[in-house]
């Protein structure tokens, strides 16, 4: 199951890759990041998706495996030899074991320092390239806690045109600035990461007890000051798992933060032990008599399965966000139906 195992990690490695590499040629093409800064930032996802891909491979040489063992009559050569179904299922519970070992250990502390480190890339990036977050003809919200909206961007420049700036940041006193052009620039004498916003030609409107209008020829918007920067706090799945377990000990928290912990606590753990599940559904599938196309059909077998299992879990976890269903309910609903439905296929298969 070795060689088979190692080629459903490359498979499923660059699978992910490309499906990635399509979302981040915009930032290499549009906003002109470099292709190494884009390669790191690949290395880091597929870090943190290790833990789903190991289960994914594991499932796809089980199938491999035990499918030729059953093209070949090997199976049926095996029980007439005296070995039992146990026997049989051994070798692929051992290695089930281990892959489960693995996985738990990056998905526990491996996973969230990679997601941790593209967390902060992308951070540098929005800091440094900061017009990569306007989008022309919308509104961006998440632009330095501004309100933004441009009828015209030039990613490449910086050079925006005809902007509209909503800034509460001082919620006292909200400021609604227009003007005719824009560019994003920085501020040399505080190194590349000091991004500001010049404005050209235009007004600032503030609402107090009174309006107040003030016409400008230039207007400099401070976005960001590495004097003032502050290291943002993890997320839950860039927390490892003792991390998650003394948050939700230690610190009072609000129920979506602690709903939120829980679903990224019991993920690890369903993550690491659906191996087991995937090697009996393996065996149970791969395993059939008088099959003699299981050997081209045990990637397609497994990516149905693996197709399956994300499209229960993605629901499920949606419900868990909801509030619909309790979170341990929720993210190990997956693992417990496809356990059932492992061990109703080998029991199909036992005698």
């Amino acid at each position: 199951m070795w060689p088979p195992l190692a080629i459903g990690v490359m498979v499923f490695i660059f699978i992910m890759v490309m499906i990635q590499a399509i979302h981040f040629t915009e930032f290499v093409l549009i906003h002109g990041v470099s292709i190494l800064v884009v390669a790191e930032m690949l290395s880091y996802i597929c870090v943190s998706f290790i833990p789903a891909l190991l289960p994914m491979a594991l499932l796809f040489a089980i199938l491999m495996t035990y499918g030729r063992l059953s093209q070949d009559s090997e199976i049926v050569a095996l029980k007439a030899t005296g070995h039992s179904m146990w026997q049989i299922l051994a070798p692929a519970v051992l290695l089930a074991t281990m892959i489960s070992l693995v996985s738990a250990q990056i998905s526990f502390r491996l996973a969230p320092w990679g997601n941790r480190q593209f967390e902060i890339l992308i951070a540098k990036l929005e800091q440094s390239k900061a017009s990569a977050t306007i989008r022309e003809g919308t509104f961006s919200e998440g632009f330095f806690d501004l309100v933004v909206y441009a009828k015209t961007v030039d990613p490449k420049t910086g050079v925006l045109q005809k902007i509209f700036i909503y800034d509460e940041r001082d919620s006292d006193l909200p400021l609604t600035v227009i003007a005719k052009e824009g560019k994003v620039m920085q501020d040399p004498s505080l190194g590349n990461r000091a991004v500001y916003l010049r404005l050209i030609d235009g007004d600032i409107h503030r609402q107090s007890e009174s309006h107040t209008k003030i016409k400008f020829n230039t207007f400099d918007v401070r976005l960001f000051d590495p004097t003032q920067e502050k290291i943002s706090e993890k997320s839950p799945a860039s927390m490892t798992i003792e991390e998650i377990s003394d948050r939700l000990m230690k610190i009072k928290l609000s129920a979506n933060d602690i709903r939120d912990l829980q679903i990224e606590f019991h993920k690890r753990w369903a993550f690491s032990l659906v191996c087991f599940v995937f090697a009996f559904l393996g065996v149970g599938l791969g395993t059939t008599a008088n099959s003699r196309h299981q050997k081209n059909n045990g990637f397609i077998l497994s990516l149905f399965v693996v197709v399956g299992y994300w499209i229960l879990y993605v629901s499920s976890e949606g419900a868990a966000r909801s509030g619909a269903l309790p979170p341990w309910v929720a993210i190990w609903l997956p693992n417990v139906f496809f356990l059932g439905l492992s061990l109703w296929r080998l029991r199909l298969i036992w005698d």
